[in-house]
């Protein structure tokens, strides 16, 4: 039996989200039929991050045991000839027997797309957020400051989970504006742009991240102040941060492991 490391970039639009479910498709279980038609029996796969029902993937990490003697890079091809076409498998490589594509990570970054202005293109619906409005960047940038290093999270989780723990580090955080992020943005104007918002961090909570930017909105909007951050962190309630901003504009972009 061998251990295998998968990187995967997915569209999350059609699937109830990576983990598998009884009410609808799901990434792992894309994976694991695949896999299963592979190895001539049923194979589990774990995954680095739980995204959720339309959440996208530029590259999630995901660990699995099978015993059937294929090589690496004839996997890859295995693979991407049997998964549906939103489902890639970037890479593949033979990893130590205890590596576990979860507990292993020592980071991950996600990355949020609004599509601000008062048209969207409909091209870009699945993909981002449609804020109907200009925000103020440099007030996002400095209330997302607020929330870098060591706090308790309970404010940005999903109300209902179960969780040893709500404390979390984000390492970095940025917000930034774009004239353009596809080729289908066309061509910027004063009033259109691309609000992009990156967060690592060495773990999160449900929701956390689209919680986050829901607040931030608001702040851009000029419907919070740039230092009610602190006091939504010191609250722990999930009702004095802002909406939980939609899956679509959300993408796992990275995840980070230690050096072997």
């Amino acid at each position: 039996m061998r251990t295998l490391k998968l990187t995967i970039a997915y569209d999350g639009s059609a699937y109830v989200g990576w983990q598998r479910q009884d009410n609808g498709r799901s990434i792992q279980g894309e994976l694991e039929a695949a896999l299963g038609d592979i190895e001539g029996r049923p194979v589990s796969v774990v995954g680095a991050g739980r995204t959720d029902a339309g959440v996208h993937a530029l590259a999630q990490v995901a660990s699995l045991r099978i015993a059937h003697a294929i090589d690496a890079p004839a996997l890859l091809r295995a693979l991407n000839a049997k998964l549906p076409a939103d489902i890639r498998v970037l890479r593949t490589a033979v990893v130590p027997r205890e590596f576990h594509a979860r507990y292993a990570a020592a980071a991950k970054t996600y990355r949020y797309y609004m599509s601000t202005g008062a048209v969207a293109q409909p091209f870009s619906l699945r993909y981002a957020w449609h804020v109907p409005f200009s925000l103020d960047v440099d007030a996002m940038r400095d209330a997302a400051r607020q929330l870098s290093g060591r706090h308790d999270f309970a404010a940005f989780q999903a109300t209902g989970s179960d969780v040893e723990t709500t404390v979390r580090t984000i390492r970095s955080m940025a917000v930034a504006r774009q004239s353009a992020w596809a080729p289908w943005d066309g061509e910027p104007t004063a009033s259109t742009s691309i609000v992009a918002v990156e967060v690592t961090a060495d773990g999160f909570l449900r929701h956390m991240v689209r919680a986050i930017v829901g607040t931030l909105v608001e702040v851009g909007r000029g419907r919070r102040e740039v230092g009610d951050m602190v006091p939504i962190i010191a609250s722990r309630r999930r009702a004095r941060a802002g909406a939980t901003a939609p899956a679509r504009g959300l993408y796992l972009v990275r995840v980070v492991y230690p050096d072997p």
